[in-house]
């Protein structure tokens, strides 16, 4: 790693950042500005991180807007919600779905590779939480640690998808993260 490279956190939106809606045990992001809830323990998790020098980076997929079922706006809205809100430094998004092939679809890297570019991102020595395999295969094909907030969903996950590391909650991973960095003796 270079100087100039630094590490960072990313992190999924819907179920890291914020509430979601759980129905048959999949989870739904908030459907209008009004029903987004940040969850409890993002501030002081966000902060603690923040202080070790790590870049925060939101990176969601947001396919509705694809399928039709939610406005571009209304997403905007919320993610600017979150960053005027919490200290992220850049929340990219896709707005595909798995039809359109896309590379910045999550489990493919392509948010986690743009933010790199974007901000000088030492991918091996950075971390990706999220509460879905989605998430865990984009920061594993990405070469980030990946880090799975269980939060009880039944959905399946594929042959193969394995987090690193398995928490509960945004505040665990933070403590975990904290932890890891100094095992691994790496500076921010």
């Amino acid at each position: 790693m270079t100087g100039t490279m630094r590490r960072a956190v990313f992190l999924d939106r819907d179920g890291v950042l914020n509430r979601v809606a759980v129905r048959h045990g999949k989870p739904y992001p908030p459907t209008t500005l009004a029903e987004l809830e940040i969850l409890p323990d993002v501030p002081d998790a966000l902060h603690a991180l923040r202080a070790t020098g790590l870049l925060l980076i939101g990176a969601t997929n947001q396919p509705d807007v694809a399928r039709g079922t939610q406005q571009r706006d209304v997403v905007d809205a919320i993610n600017a919600t979150l960053r005027a809100t919490l200290p992220l430094d850049d929340l990219l998004v896709c707005y595909h779905d798995d039809r359109d092939g896309c590379g910045c679809r999550k489990p493919r890297p392509g948010l986690l590779l743009e933010a790199a570019a974007k901000h000088g991102i030492d991918l091996t020595a950075s971390y990706m939480i999220g509460d879905r395999w989605r998430d865990v295969g984009a920061g594993r094909n990405a070469g980030c640690v990946a880090i799975w907030i269980d939060c009880g969903y039944t959905e399946p996950w594929p042959d193969g998808c394995a987090p690193d590391h398995t928490v509960s909650s945004l505040a665990a991973a933070a403590e975990w993260i904290m932890a890891d960095a100094q095992r691994r003796d790496v500076a921010p």
